[in-house]
């Protein structure tokens, strides 16, 4: 049986230092739960949720570390691991993160553009990267979802999985935020495709749904089921 505190991630979603939700990766769709994110850090924290998922979504948009003190906070607050993301584009954004206590780190955009220096960065950083494969419409969306590149989400995988990754975040942006419910279809070829752990993200809406993907993959990232009550802490 499957520990569901264990098994599931909460999301904490940062713009402007408030913790946040966008609908489909869209920033115009967007959804403020709090202004103090280490206040949901301590809640996450108090009912038992052994790993955070943190985004830093404006860093997302401008290639580089911004919700720097709300983050600070967040690892303050929260007795468990952290996996971050979002405006990773350096090695010194690795290590200043890991330097306040972050345990993994998520990157996405580096991985399309710059494969020379994502393979450096996972080198560096062993078992701690986690490949973010965001599927847009079929293709792989970077620079927080606003563009799409040439690569299919499976294209990532063939190509890196033998490097010393953690593991992989998959995404469906299209369901993302929308609480449409998940599609396990997808998290399956890629379960057939690595043994490392994978991560599913996008359109959870109900308990029903994480028990859905537990036999397919290792977590699962809840975010607006949590914060709209539709999922009981």
């Amino acid at each position: 049986m499957v520990n569901l505190k264990e098994f599931i991630i909460p999301a904490i979603d940062l713009r402007d230092g408030k913790v946040v939700r966008l609908e489909k990766g869209d920033f115009s769709r967007v959804k403020k739960y709090k202004d103090d994110p280490s206040s949901v850090a301590k809640l996450f924290d108090s009912v038992g949720f052994k790993r955070l998922h943190v985004v830093d979504l404006d860093g997302a948009r401008m290639g580089k570390p911004i919700n720097v003190e709300a983050i600070r906070h967040i690892r303050e607050n929260f007795s468990g691991e952290i996996e971050l993301g979002g405006g990773l584009r350096t090695s010194e954004h690795i290590s200043f993160y890991k330097n306040i206590g972050i345990n993994y780190f998520v990157l996405g955009t580096i991985a399309v553009t710059d494969v020379d220096t994502f393979e450096r960065m996972v080198y560096k950083f062993r078992d701690r990267i986690i490949l973010a494969i965001d599927s847009k419409g079929g293709r792989v969306a970077v620079s927080g979802w606003q563009s799409s590149s040439d690569f299919k989400p499976y294209d990532l995988v063939k190509r890196y999985d033998d490097l010393p990754l953690w593991g992989y975040l998959y995404t469906i942006v299209e369901r993302d935020g929308t609480l449409e419910g998940i599609d396990v279809e997808p998290y399956r070829v890629i379960r057939s495709m690595t043994s490392k752990p994978i991560i599913a993200s996008g359109g959870v809406s109900s308990l029903e749904d994480v028990k859905k993907l537990r036999d397919t993959v290792d977590f699962v990232v809840v975010g607006k089921a949590i914060y709209e009550g539709l999922i009981d802490l």
